[in-house]
């Protein structure tokens, strides 16, 4: 697939089939994450993949808060892949934090996860960010070590994509409305 056709059809799934994603499948997928950009490569990422269902049960029955939809599609997505990142080394020279923004993990670990999301709607297979959980939970159960951070997660599978199931283009800001020329709120874009 063309990658500027996959960002301009991807959508968040939150419904999944039950098939299997093949293993090869999941390693692309893997693939294209480690070729991610990071902070003078640090490299920080750590991909879990978790299949066990008795863990996808247990993070649905207590990491969200509220009626967090994405709940059921952790539970019904024949995969999960989490990402954690190591504190303390992306945005950091000789010990010391070089940006204003501190700890750059957080972007790393970001892009890394648009990999993800990309390279599976490549393969024909749904995500969806989800980032409201608790991490020190997450944390406790997928036994992350002192140092790294859990920063977000994805179901992974196949989704209904027949007319009338397939998810729905969500509204974007007109380009328009969020581009600049030279100066914050300088018009780019005259129509």
């Amino acid at each position: 697939m063309d990658l500027l056709k996959a960002i301009h059809e991807r959508r968040s799934i939150r419904k999944y089939r039950k098939d299997a994603v093949p293993e090869e499948i999941i390693l692309e997928i893997l693939e294209a994450a480690r070729r991610s950009p990071s902070w003078a490569n640090t490299q920080v990422w750590r991909f879990i993949v978790v299949k066990d269902q008795a863990i996808k049960e247990r993070f649905a029955a207590e990491i969200f808060p509220g009626a967090n939809p994405a709940r059921q599609a952790i539970i019904d997505a024949p995969v999960l892949i989490c990402v954690a990142a190591k504190r303390g080394i992306s945005g950091f020279y000789k010990g010391q934090v070089t940006t204003d923004k501190g700890d750059w993990f957080m972007f790393d670990a970001g892009i890394a996860m648009e990999h993800i999301v990309l390279a599976a709607w490549n393969f024909g297979l749904g995500t969806v960010h989800v980032g409201l959980f608790d991490a020190k939970k997450v944390e406790e159960i997928l036994k992350i070590p002192e140092g790294f951070s859990i920063t977000a997660m994805t179901p992974l599978g196949y989704f209904d994509d027949t007319p009338g199931e397939a998810p729905r283009f969500t509204p974007r800001k007109p380009l328009k409305e969020i581009t600049y020329l030279n100066t914050f709120g300088t018009e780019y874009i005259k129509e």
